[in-house]
């Protein structure tokens, strides 16, 4: 098995910021850039969920994957989002990321026409055979609606070497000794849930592909440095607190209450696009409240960014 480590540690997910006038902004965008490698995050995804990829152009996409790859260079593991529910759009967008930079691409189960397994595989298996990048799968059924099978995964490992990992999103940490145990211990399995990260790193879990660190970076590697190192007891009191605040980013549709947590903070306007609708005024008392907590959790348990 080829050495996986570039898979080790914090991926974040990071959100593709706008102006109130709906074009992108790309100060915000840079300064988050600069904030998540300062923190030490291993790896970038741009144009993912919480990218809001679905609602970029092409072009849109295509500029976002630039500009990462452009900061990320030598700092950080750019793992572009290239996934739709069509196999040829995702060849197109898989050979674009790959054309531009990208060190590997995170691809998505396709959602709504809910393929079955053996379509899944085939879906797969032409994507990866059109780009030489790694091909990280994207297990996420809660929206997606389907599940790709432990075995199916170890077919894919098995007959396509750029299939190296996958991004388990669907809430069960029982599913990474599962993929383990289809797919060899050698396959990287990266955590998709903020709030089950120490969970599926003590099963074996490489590394977290996170929401909650475009807000709070330095919290997100302090987790996974601390369990590297053994430190359990520091590992789960960091979980303890970052936990509550993981759930909240999703108590609307992601990622709008991450948006407005990050507006809150001056760092970027709360916009998203439609159909995502920006967070409402009961959960946005709900985040605020929750904020403030965190805030005086936290600064006990790190130095402040």
């Amino acid at each position: 098995m080829n050495d996986t480590s570039r898979f080790d540690g914090v991926f974040t997910a990071l959100v593709t910021p706008f102006t109130e006038t709906g074009t992108i902004d790309w100060a915000a965008f840079d300064a988050s850039i600069e904030r998540q490698l300062a923190a030490g995050v291993a790896g970038l995804v741009p144009v993912g969920t919480t990218g809001e990829a679905a609602t970029l152009t092409n072009e849109e996409a295509d500029a976002v994957i630039t500009r990462t790859v452009e900061r990320a260079q030598g700092k950080a593991y750019v793992m572009a989002g290239t996934g739709f529910n069509s196999t040829a759009k995702t060849i197109d967008a898989t050979r674009r990321a790959t054309d531009l930079g990208a060190d590997g691409v995170l691809v998505v189960t396709p959602y709504y026409n809910k393929p079955s397994q053996s379509g899944l595989a085939a879906h797969f298996k032409a994507v990866a055979e059109a780009t030489p990048v790694d091909v990280v799968l994207y297990n996420v059924p809660g929206r997606a609606g389907v599940s790709i099978a432990a075995d199916t995964v170890a077919t894919l490992c098995r007959n396509c070497s750029n299939i190296v990992a996958i991004k388990e999103a669907g809430g069960d940490p029982a599913r990474v000794s599962d993929i383990r145990a289809a797919a060899g211990p050698g396959f990287v399995v990266h955590c998709g849930d903020d709030g089950l990260a120490l969970a599926f790193y003590a099963l074996g879990a490489s590394g977290l592909t996170s929401v909650l660190s475009n807000y709070d970076p330095e919290i997100c590697t302090a987790l996974h440095k601390a369990w590297v190192a053994g430190d359990t007891a520091r590992a789960l009191e960091i979980h303890e607190v970052l936990r509550p605040m993981a759930e909240a980013m999703f108590i609307e549709n992601s990622p709008a209450p991450l948006k407005f947590l990050l507006g809150e903070a001056g760092l970027m306007t709360p916009a998203v696009r439609l159909p995502i609708a920006e967070t409402s005024t009961s959960s946005r008392e709900t985040l605020a409240s929750l904020a403030v907590e965190y805030t005086g959790r936290r600064r006990d348990l790190l130095p402040s960014p």
